[in-house]
């Protein structure tokens, strides 16, 4: 009988610490998600405050842009903070690869989830900038070519530390060519609009990054 009872609590301990993995988990999940959320609000805020920026030349606007860019950044803190441990965690529990291989150039270079998450934002901001000032362009009669505009030429809009700087300023200009493309002839060839604002497509942005998972 007493056997009995031992085995009983034992199985019973056993499915608790399972019921509290499972929680814990789905909690990291959920936070990750929210931070990560809240961060993408962050970065079309930061994106916003540019354009006025671009627009007024103030130097309110551009304490504002800055502001913003700091909020962005430590937006960003939360999400790797938050990301780290739930994918280390749970993620590879279920099998997944964290790390994923990038070609480019007869090259190829290893990153992980966050390193693939920022150079997926730099082909999008870039397309973003890019689209904007090739609008602009257009409106007001000015060249058609991108060359001399600093965030072009600078690739760093948006940029964290934990990518090269190099591997993210090729690829915020990748999306910024297509973008200034798409702007100054006011098509969607590249990307498309929605309700979170403009976008490259899938298909693009695939082709520019060639990831694939280790």
């Amino acid at each position: 009988m007493k056997l009995f009872s031992l085995k009983n609590t034992v199985v019973g301990s056993i499915l608790g610490a399972f019921v509290l993995i499972g929680a814990v988990g789905l909690a990291s999940a959920q936070n990750y998600n929210e931070e990560y959320r809240e961060w993408q609000a962050a970065q079309r805020r930061a994106q916003e405050e540019y354009q006025d920026y671009l627009r007024s030349r103030s130097r309110d606007d551009y304490r504002n842009w800055q502001e913003a860019q700091r909020r962005a950044q430590e937006e960003y803190a939360d999400v790797r903070r938050f990301g780290g441990g739930y994918n280390n965690r749970y993620m590879n529990r279920s099998g997944g690869s964290r790390y994923y291989r990038v070609y480019r150039n007869g090259s190829y270079y290893q990153t992980d989830y966050r390193g693939a998450e920022l150079l997926r934002q730099a082909v999008n901001s870039g397309y973003r900038q890019g689209y904007q000032l090739g609008q602009l362009d257009a409106r007001y009669g000015r060249g058609g070519s991108y060359y001399g505009n600093n965030t072009y030429n600078s690739g760093m809009y948006g940029y964290q530390s934990y990518v090269d700087r190099n591997q993210y300023q090729y690829y915020f200009q990748q999306g910024f060519q297509r973008g200034y493309e798409d702007g100054y002839n006011n098509q969607f060839r590249y990307g498309y609009r929605s309700n979170n604002g403009l976008n490259i497509l899938g298909s693009i942005l695939n082709g520019i990054l060639n990831l694939s998972q280790q």
